[in-house]
């Protein structure tokens, strides 16, 4: 699993933006952006995932002050994704992870066995700077657990002030 001071594992992925448009995404060329927070979730459309997400949805000013860009990810399809935002009026990016390439590469995935659902996202919060350095994990085994807002803010801030100033 990808831990605190490890790179971030790269990846490009399918991202579908807050209007609904879907493009492709690549972490290393939008380190620019950083801090990124990359919010794991298991399914699009479930309880705690839609709690999650809406949650960030409404501390997104607390994150904009800190100049965090947050991404959610899951194995949903970029179509469920852009009908999720929509009918969450969600104010950030989703990632479409179908593949399961991104939860593969971090190491957090899970399995619902008892109802047949195998390899999806662990309930996951990572902050990453604009070197590409993982400055922050969160990780839950128990899907129920939502995370820390204030602590992800708090490192999404740390992370910001840690980055390089640019004397151009």
């Amino acid at each position: 699993m990808v831990s605190v001071g490890d790179t971030a594992p790269d990846f490009t992925a399918p991202k579908t933006d807050i209007d609904g448009d879907i493009e492709e995404f690549t972490l290393s060329e939008n380190l620019d952006d950083a801090p990124i927070v990359l919010a794991f979730f298991p399914a699009a459309f479930t309880g705690v995932c839609t709690t999650e997400m809406c949650t960030f949805r409404d501390q997104m000013a607390n994150f904009d002050d800190v100049g965090a860009t947050v991404y959610g990810i899951s194995i949903d399809t970029p179509f469920t994704l852009s009908e999720f935002a929509e009918k969450n009026d969600l104010n950030f990016d989703l990632i479409s992870d179908t593949n399961r390439n991104i939860i593969d590469a971090f190491g957090i995935d899970m399995d619902f066995a008892d109802l047949g659902v195998y390899n999806v996202a662990k309930r996951a919060v990572f902050v990453v700077n604009a070197d590409g350095e993982v400055t922050y994990e969160w990780v839950s085994d128990d899907p129920g657990v939502e995370p820390d807002y204030d602590e992800v803010e708090a490192a999404a801030s740390e992370a910001e002030a840690e980055a390089p100033v640019d004397s151009a």
